[in-house]
């Protein structure tokens, strides 16, 4: 029976023991617990392949961020590397199995209680997992992927429900400000939502050369330019309004995309987006109307109308960021 770092002992080590595919059962599942785990098997060997059933989707749903995050893992990001497909018909699948292969040899398998999420993974929840039989548990794979639907078909949308509350009621919300409908709504709806104001200026009110947004403006260190990360006073750091170091978790942007990003740096201090520190400075630069890996001045922040963004607590691996000058 396994206890305790269940991340390693079920999702990294088999790869250490040649095993180059994994086939998971699982209840419940996280597009930021994907992106984490793929994104560190990567530092063994770069074609592990990941098959993942979302079990308990055809009942409960799955969240619009869980779905878009899935859908561009697997057809950007991870292409030919992952698969995600979600339970389309009753009953549904409540059950968690991992089963570890190298090309068609079956190496081992885990089953249990822990469900394919970061909360499950982590030192912060007691799950149990045991070996069990990795032919058995593949054929359990494939006898229930028969009831399943891939979550980038185009019928996905008639099979399954792709909610998420309050994320959806926000982006109904945005959708009636981009109508001139109802613009007081968004700000109802944030309103009951944790929420944290960022400054990018540092204390004298200056818009730093050499970090922030400009981290990557270093070419005696030949970095790449546009790389950037969301410094957080160190106040905020200390709080558990974002998840402890380590953990990856989604910022959904007030203009409909989706960053997977990782705090990193000295006492946490710095807001990264995980599969690269680019995309970050890229984001901004596109929202500011600069080139790609221009020096960002604070009177380019001013033209565009804020030097700071505002965060919203979703939910533990989710946050909305609003940095738009709606006024």
């Amino acid at each position: 029976m396994l206890t305790e770092n269940l991340f390693d002992k079920v999702l990294v080590d088999p790869v250490r023991r040649s095993a180059d595919t994994l086939y998971i059962v699982s209840g419940y599942a996280s597009a930021t617990m994907v992106h984490k785990h793929l994104l560190g098997l990567k530092r063994f060997r770069k074609d592990i392949r990941v098959e993942l059933i979302v079990g308990m989707a055809v009942q409960d749903g799955v969240s619009v961020k869980d779905h878009n995050g899935f859908k561009e893992l697997a057809l950007s990001q991870y292409k030919d590397l992952f698969v995600c497909r979600y339970i389309a018909y009753s009953p549904p699948v409540h059950s968690k199995s991992f089963t570890w292969y190298h090309g068609d040899i079956p190496k081992i398998a885990f089953a249990g209680s822990a469900n394919y999420t970061q909360a499950a993974f982590s030192d912060f929840r007691r799950e149990v997992m045991i070996e069990h039989d990795a032919e058995t548990s593949r054929d359990y794979f494939d006898l229930i992927l028969q009831d399943t639907i891939d979550c980038s078909d185009p019928q996905v949308d008639s099979r399954i429900t792709i909610h998420s509350e309050p994320e959806y009621s926000i982006r109904r919300a945005e959708e009636e400000i981009e109508d001139d409908r109802n613009a007081s709504e968004i700000e109802e709806n944030l309103a009951r939502l944790p929420h944290k104001k960022v400054t990018f200026l540092d204390r004298s009110g200056r818009l730093p050369e050499r970090s922030g947004l400009n981290w990557g403006q270093r070419p005696e260190e030949r970095r790449e330019p546009n790389q950037a990360y969301i410094r957080l006073p160190v106040a905020l750091a200390r709080t558990d309004f974002f998840p402890p170091r380590g953990e990856q978790f989604t910022i959904i942007t007030d203009d409909d995309k989706q960053l997977i990003c990782v705090r990193a740096q000295d006492h946490a201090k710095a807001i990264h987006t995980s599969d690269s520190n680019s995309r970050m400075g890229q984001y901004f630069r596109f929202r500011l109307g600069l080139p790609e890996g221009s020096f960002v001045r604070k009177m380019d922040m001013e033209h565009y109308g804020r030097t700071d963004v505002d965060f919203y607590k979703i939910d533990d691996e989710t946050y909305y960021m609003d940095f738009s000058t709606n006024g």
